[in-house]
């Protein structure tokens, strides 16, 4: 009995935990407009120095964007792009490019 009640007790939440974390494609979709310019409209870059973002994990995505902004990750290109970026913009943008597939 008493492991039942743990075993629901984790799982729900770990289910929460994933879904807490998780943004809203279709604002992605809209946020993801100054994007577009270095890695394409379909998250595949049209040129070979800038990453490809669709299919990246969801989770990954965020902790670069969040690199970025707090300078852990330096880089002179990224760092005005994301400089007005909050949290949830973040999840939205990582959210929109997981959800697309790579090529």
């Amino acid at each position: 009995m008493m492991k039942s009640i743990l075993l629901g007790l984790v799982t729900g939440t770990m289910l929460f935990a994933a879904t807490a974390n998780a943004g809203d494609i279709e604002a992605g979709k809209a946020k993801s407009a100054t994007c577009i310019a270095c890695h394409g409209s379909a998250g595949i870059s049209p040129t070979p120095i800038w990453p490809n973002l669709a299919g990246q994990k969801e989770q990954y995505l965020v902790a670069q964007l969040k690199a970025f902004k707090d300078g852990t990750r330096n880089n002179a290109q990224m760092a005005p792009m994301v400089a007005g970026l909050s949290d949830e913009d973040m999840a939205n943008l990582a959210a929109y490019y997981a959800s697309l597939a790579c090529q």
